[in-house]
């Protein structure tokens, strides 16, 4: 019966291929086009050569030759034509099948989503976040209340310690002050003027320089002179 079916044009179970298993043969039928190009572009270079060879000298040869490379381009021409259609039904095939990878991928994510959500509760997540805020409100109110200094700190005036602070650096500065003065003693201040020094023959020049020329002789003066002619 199976045998009259698949004569007679019945229906027969074919395993229907996935699209990575149509890329996969797309591409090796691709493949084996490209080898058949590479082939059939050496043999036309061949007849070329041969009609260029004989050209009107053997016509015969020439015209075979010529026949023959004819054939050849109609090939590669539809050749070329079949190697499109593949690549854009391959292409085709690749968008789908990453398609259909990534709506796999989100509607798994989207039932684990759900089923973890299906474990909460709104309103439990609600009591969850109240006690939570209460518990730090009391926390920061515990914290406020170890801060706060105790004993006699809070009756202490500011500003009277400012001013306490200030006097204690007064005196340190003081106290600098009167140990660089007695290491170090200022220069004494003269307490005469200084004589200043006269550019004009005071009286007692004049009379010195009177007596020296009465005390030289003639004799000597002489002799000086004729010293200076000499």
């Amino acid at each position: 019966m199976s045998f009259l079916s698949n004569l007679f044009g019945g229906k027969s179970k074919t395993k229907v291929s996935t699209p990575g298993e149509s890329i996969q043969r797309l591409r090796d039928v691709e493949e084996m086009l490209t080898k058949k190009v590479e082939f059939l572009e050496k043999k036309r270079d061949e007849e070329l050569m041969i009609i260029k060879k004989n050209g009107t000298k053997n016509k015969r040869v020439s015209l075979q030759a010529l026949k023959r490379k004819k054939r050849i381009d109609k090939q590669l021409e539809q050749i070329d034509g079949t190697l499109t259609t593949i690549e854009y039904q391959r292409e085709a095939l690749e968008n789908a099948n990453t398609n259909t990878e990534v709506l796999k991928i989100m509607g798994s994510a989207a039932k684990a989503l759900k089923q973890a959500h299906d474990n909460m509760d709104i309103d439990k997540v609600e009591d969850l976040m109240d006690e939570v805020r209460e518990q730090q409100q009391i926390a920061d109110e515990i914290s406020n209340v170890i801060s706060n200094p105790i004993g006699f700190q809070n009756d202490v005036d500011e500003d009277d310690l400012m001013k306490e602070l200030e006097d204690l650096e007064q005196e340190e500065i003081d106290k600098q002050l009167l140990e660089t003065g007695e290491t170090e003693p200022l220069p004494e201040v003269p307490s005469a003027e200084p004589v200043k020094k006269s550019k004009c023959p005071t009286y007692v020049d004049s009379f010195t320089k009177m007596i020296f020329n009465f005390t030289e002789t003639p004799g000597s003066k002489q002799k000086d002179d004729d010293e200076l002619e000499e």
